[in-house]
């Protein structure tokens, strides 16, 4: 088999099926721990793009999105935490007390730390981080896209403080995204997650760790015998 597979994942941190596909993946991966190794890197596909730093509540942009009453909009949101418990990573509201409702943040910063991450830490920190915007975001609802919350989680991260805000304010690292989700759309990536492993083979959609498993032993033959 191929020593290691490269695996880039394009995804959104606001994106549920991604936090969902995330969890899954990266069962599959450590079941697969000594028969493939695989290497896994973030990169960025901004959902909402235009999204105000205020964001949206999350019920009425799919009510508007889908059209959707509140009580089928619901329903969906069930649908989406039962997934998401069944895949080991639970989206259920975990703060005390009443919880506030769901919104959808721009995500433009989250994207620029990430990239930071990889370039100044590599890939573990980076996922690592990602596992935290996911955590923030659907389990603590927090705001994502506020500096601040963005800091306190790369710093709680173990990672450089005055580094990241640096970062933040870098449009170098906006440039950079955007030529990714430009390569992303130059190879027909509309949805998310999208795995693409070794530049060339695509894996859509969140699926079940065994799925994964067949798949990456499958590709990992094949690249040996290239």
């Amino acid at each position: 088999m191929s020593d290691v597979l490269q695996v880039d994942i394009w995804s959104d941190v606001v994106c549920p099926w991604c936090a969902i596909g995330h969890a899954q993946f990266k069962q599959a991966v450590a079941d697969l721990a000594g028969q493939v190794d695989v290497d896994v890197v973030s990169l960025p596909f901004e959902l909402n793009p235009d999204m105000p730093p205020e964001g949206r509540d999350q019920a009425e942009l799919l009510a508007r999105a889908y059209g959707k009453s509140a009580e089928e909009v619901a329903e969906m949101q069930r649908n989406v935490e039962a997934a998401a418990e069944a895949a080991g990573f639970p989206i259920a509201w975990t703060g005390v007390g009443e919880a506030p409702p769901r919104h959808v943040w721009n995500t433009h910063g989250a994207h620029k730390l990430l990239r930071w991450v990889l370039e100044t830490s590599g890939a573990q920190a980076q996922g690592a981080l990602k596992q935290a915007l996911f955590a923030a975001h659907f389990q603590q609802r927090r705001n994502i896209s506020d500096r601040a919350v963005l800091l306190d989680l790369v710093e709680a991260q173990g990672l450089d403080r005055a580094g990241a805000e640096k970062a933040l304010d870098d449009p170098g690292l906006s440039q950079a995204i955007r030529r990714d989700q430009e390569l992303a759309a130059q190879n027909n990536i509309r949805s998310v997650p999208t795995f693409v492993v070794n530049g060339k083979y695509i894996l859509q959609g969140s699926a079940e760790p065994e799925s994964y498993k067949q798949a990456l032993i499958k590709l990992a033959s094949m690249e040996a015998m290239v």
